[in-house]
C-alpha cells in the first residue's frame, strides 16, 4: 500500500485505532508548498491513551501517512503497527505548547521572534541523548547584519512558544536580542555541544 493512496481530505475527521483501541481523530495536516515533504497527518489524542503512551500527555500529535493501513467500513482508519510503534515515534518529537511534532512537520518553517520579526528557516534538528534539543535555522542576511550572526545558529526547542500552522510558521517568546542572552542558546550554540549522529 503507497504512502500517498488516501489524501488528507479521505481521512479528516476519521477515527484512528490500533486494533481495538481508539488512538484519535485525525483534524488536518501541514500546510505545505511541496505535499512530498508532508509526511505526518495531525491527529486529536485520546487524553487516555496520551497518559499512558506519551512521557508528557499531548493534546495533539503527528501520525506518519506510511502507518494508515485501511479505512474500515465504519469509516475509521486502521493502523498498520502496534501502540508500542506508535509511542516509539511520539518519542521522536518535538514538544511546543503542549503539542507534538514529528521532524517532518519542522524542517523549512519560518523562525519569527514575538515582535513578528522572521529570524530565519529550519534547515535541521539537534538531537542528544535521544531527544531533540533544538532546530538548525539558516538566517535571513538582514538578521546577520543587523545582529552579527553566522548563517546557520542553533535555536533551543525551549526558545518557542508557539506554531502557526496556517502561515508555517514557528514563533519565538522573546524578541531576538533576548533569546541571544538566553543560556541554553549559548550553551547550544558553544564549541563544546555534542549530538547525537543519526
Amino acid at each position: 500500500m503507497t504512502r500517498n493512496e488516501y489524501t488528507i481530505q479521505e481521512l479528516l475527521r476519521r477515527d484512528v485505532y490500533v486494533g481495538e483501541t481508539k488512538v484519535g481523530v485525525i483534524v488536518g495536516e501541514r500546510n505545505h508548498p511541496n505535499t512530498d515533504r508532508v509526511r505526518s497527518m495531525r491527529i486529536s489524542v485520546e487524553s487516555d491513551i496520551a497518559d499512558e503512551y506519551m512521557r508528557k500527555p499531548a493534546e495533539m500529535a503527528p501520525l506518519s501517512k506510511e502507518l494508515v493501513h485501511s479505512i474500515m467500513d465504519d469509516g475509521s482508519v486502521k493502523l498498520s503497527k502496534s501502540m508500542r510503534e506508535l509511542q516509539r515515534r511520539w518519542r521522536n518529537t518535538v514538544r511546543i505548547d503542549e503539542s507534538l511534532y514529528a521532524p517532518d512537520e519542522m524542517e523549512d518553517r519560518a523562525v519569527q521572534d514575538n515582535q513578528g520579526n522572521e529570524v530565519g528557516v529550519i534547515v535541521g534538528l539537534l538531537k542528544k541523548k535521544r531527544t531533540y534539543r533544538g532546530v538548525i535555522v539558516e538566517t535571513r542576511p538582514s538578521v546577520r547584519r543587523d545582529f552579527g550572526l553566522p548563517e546557520r545558529i542553533n535555536i533551543p526547542i525551549n526558545a518557542f512558544s508557539k506554531t502557526r500552522e496556517s502561515l508555517d510558521e514557528v514563533v519565538l517568546s522573546r524578541t531576538i536580542t533576548k533569546l541571544l542572552s538566553l543560556p541554553s542558546y549559548i550553551q547550544i550554540n558553544g564549541p563544546d555541544i555534542n549530538t547525537d549522529e543519526d
